[in-house]
């Protein structure tokens, strides 16, 4: 369920200052509480209401999304996430993968703010897709956003993949000026069907496509 969101976190400084030159490594599974905050900034709190649908008196969701985080396969792993590390402490995060085919998920099958998320997806095959992005607010400023966007398209080079793909809401104007800004242009869209979480979206979903 969590495999598909959502949107992305990082103020327009991040991509404008010059990088403080974190360590970029890859997450590992002792990363996977701060994989699932960090998941929730980009999600704009989508990913914790989710969550909170399986949590009980044991389990916050936050528990939840870690356990998530944890596991060694689907699109919300630390197998599939890189971590910017400055002396030791995690500062943000990119989650993304290549898309070699469509999802099998009927959209109408899921809960209402992925469903355009996974319609899009369908059209992302042959893209390495930025699946989430989001900096801590106390390290936003240093140039990390642009260092993890460009990790992207390294992996994605590695990954043998000619294309990136990345979702966003249109209403989230500064996001789509910046991807814009570094090339990516719009391939499709999707009706938001419901954003229970403030600024509570309408409008689409945008599909932003680059060329590598």
């Amino acid at each position: 369920m969590l495999n598909n969101p959502i949107a992305h976190s990082f103020s327009e400084t991040d991509m404008m200052k010059n990088p403080t030159k974190p360590t970029m490594r890859p997450a590992t599974m002792e990363d996977a509480q701060n994989l699932a905050k960090l998941i929730d900034i980009a999600g704009e709190g989508i990913p914790n209401w989710l969550w909170s649908k399986s949590s009980d008196a044991q389990h916050t969701p936050l528990d939840i999304g870690t356990q998530r985080a944890r596991r060694p396969s689907g699109g919300f792993s630390y197998t599939n996430a890189f971590v910017a590390d400055i002396e030791g402490n995690i500062a943000g995060m990119l989650l993304g993968y290549p898309i070699t085919q469509a999802p099998d998920d009927d959209p109408d099958d899921l809960p209402a703010p992925i469903a355009p998320f996974v319609e899009l997806e369908k059209h992302s095959v042959a893209t390495w897709y930025v699946n989430a992005l989001a900096v801590f607010a106390e390290h936003h400023g240093k140039g990390i956003g642009s260092a993890l966007m460009a990790l992207a398209e390294d992996e994605a080079r590695k990954a043998a993949m000619s294309k990136m793909s990345i979702q966003v809401y249109g209403q989230n104007h500064g996001a789509v000026r910046l991807y814009r800004r570094l090339g990516y242009q719009l391939a499709e869209k999707a009706p938001v069907r419901l954003h229970p979480c403030q600024p509570f979206y309408t409008g689409d979903v945008l599909l932003l496509i680059k060329a590598l």
